[in-house]
Formats: structure tokens, sequence, C-alpha cells
């Protein structure tokens, strides 16, 4: 994890840099938290490599092109990951047999088990992988629980997944100093949450044969990138809906377009990402219709 956040705020830093000197302003200090988040929304086999042209084109083109901090329309952490997303799938996934063998102070322990269940759970598939892979009139809770993907194992973070979106506590206890201290918005979370809700109820009462949208509207808050994504991600003040109600309609549908996407597209399983991108890319008009509807 360590060379991965040293390659991000490295090559990151080298750009910010040169605009700035380009550009004759002050280094923005925005960047120290967008070479932090950009890591932790990464699996941690990723190649070195890859992080460097990843943070290089969320910082160039998901930034830089549209005058800096202040001016892009789409979150830079996230346009890296999707860059490298699309680019190289494989990698992004966490396609590498990840093993260590070195003794640990969880070993035998009643909460992380032992160090061959914790190696074991380095090296499987995603829970939304394995929810998304179940076949139609299956058991996703049940195909679940087989792979150790329980919602206490969810919650405390012993499963695969991105660097910094497995554990729901560490992602809670975020959430409440980021509230605190008034930095972002919650409005935006708690739309965000109620959407991801809503819209997980919906899919549990219609009548699909799908076992994917049977799953317990409460997993779809454990599972995968969507809880960290309405915390961290979709609360990025230039890139979110700047109106108080604006904010309420862009997470709502953030939590939305999560669960619809995860639920009734086959190609991806994860929906934070792309739904989070969208909704940048819809706040600037959910913003108009809001202000008009004031002056009316």
């Amino acid at each position: 994890v360590l060379p991965i956040i040293f390659v991000s705020y490295l090559v990151g830093g080298l750009w910010e840099v040169l605009f700035a000197v380009v550009r004759r302003h002050e280094i923005n200090e925005g960047f120290l938290v967008t070479g932090m988040l950009f890591p932790l929304i990464l699996p941690p086999t990723l190649p070195l490599w890859q992080v460097a042209v990843g943070v290089s084109f969320g910082i160039v083109i998901g930034k830089e092109i549209f005058g800096g901090v202040g001016y892009n329309i789409l979150n830079p952490a996230l346009t890296a990951r999707a860059f490298l997303f699309f680019a190289y799938p494989a990698q992004i996934s966490g396609d590498k047999v990840w093993v260590g063998t070195a003794k640990t102070a969880f070993d035998n322990n009643p909460i992380f088990g032992t160090v061959a269940e914790n190696v074991d759970g380095v090296t499987m598939a995603t829970p939304l992988a394995v929810a998304a892979a179940v076949e139609k009139g299956g058991d996703a809770v049940q195909a679940m629980a087989d792979q150790g993907f329980t919602l206490f194992n969810m919650t405390m973070g012993n499963i695969p997944g991105c660097i910094g979106s497995t554990s729901v506590i560490a992602i809670l206890l975020g959430m409440g100093f980021l509230i605190m201290t008034g930095i972002a918005s919650w409005r935006v979370m708690l739309s965000g949450i109620v959407g991801c809700v809503a819209m997980g109820a919906l899919f549990n009462v219609l009548p699909l044969d799908n076992a994917f949208a049977a799953l317990p509207f409460v997993y779809h808050l454990a599972m995968g990138g969507f809880l960290f994504g309405i915390v961290f991600m979709a609360t990025d003040p230039v890139s979110a809906s700047a109106t108080n109600t604006g904010k309420y309609i862009y997470g709502f549908l953030i939590g939305v377009l999560t669960v619809l996407i995860r639920v009734a597209n086959p190609a991806y399983p994860e929906g934070a990402m792309l739904a989070i991108l969208f909704m940048n890319v819809m706040a600037p008009l959910i913003d108009h219709f809001v202000v008009q509807g004031h002056i009316k």
C-alpha cells in the first residue's frame, strides 16, 4: 500500500508543480486529498506504473485541462480510476494472487480468523463478483456466506477489495469526522444512502428472476465501494451539486444508479464509480433547475 501512495503523491505532485509553474500560481493543497483518495480506491496488487499513469490522467485530463482546482466537472481521483478501469480491466479488478505467509497479530483471532483464512480472503473474488455470478433462481446471500462474505465480515473489513473501501467501520469513522468538521455535506451522504436503500428494496419486491436483485438492500451498503464513494467521492464540493436541494437530488440519484448498474448491467457488478461520475456531469443541470425553481 505504501508504495502505491508514494507513487500517487510523487507523480501527481510533479504534474501539480508543472502546471503551477506554467500558469504562475501557487501550488494548491487540494492535491493532498486527491493523492490519498486515489490509492484508497485501488486494489493493492495494481502495478506501480499503472498508478503513475492513472494519477497522471486524473490530474491532467480530469482537472488541469478544465482550468485547475475549482473548475473540474469530474472528481479527479474517480476519473483516474475510471481510466484504469477501462484501459487495464484485468489489473484493476485484482486478478493477481496476493499471498502473505508471515504470522500476524490476528492469527487464530475469533474475529479475524487464522492466517490461512486471511490469505484465502485476499486471493478469492470480491463479494460483488460472487453475488453477480449467482445463477438465476440461486441464493446470493448463501453463495456469499459460503465464501465468507457475511455482513459481519464486510462490516469489519475482513474481505478482499480496494484498499480503503472494505471496512464499513473505518468509513463510518471518516464520515463522522467529515460531518463534525463541516468539510463534507451530510445531505449528499444521507440522500445517497436513502437512494441505495430505496432502489435495493424496490428490486427486492419486484418479481425478477435475478439472484442479485433479491439480495437484501443492506448488503448493497456494505458491499463494494458505495459507502466509501458516497462519503469521500460524491461529497467533493467542486464536482457535486452546490445548492442544498440539489445535494439531496444528486446524492439520491447516485444511490439509485449504483444499485441499478449493479443489478441490471451484467458487465459492471460495481456501480458506485460510474454512478458518481455520471452525476458529476449532471450536477450543474440539477443546480440550474433548482435555481430556476427558486426564481419562479
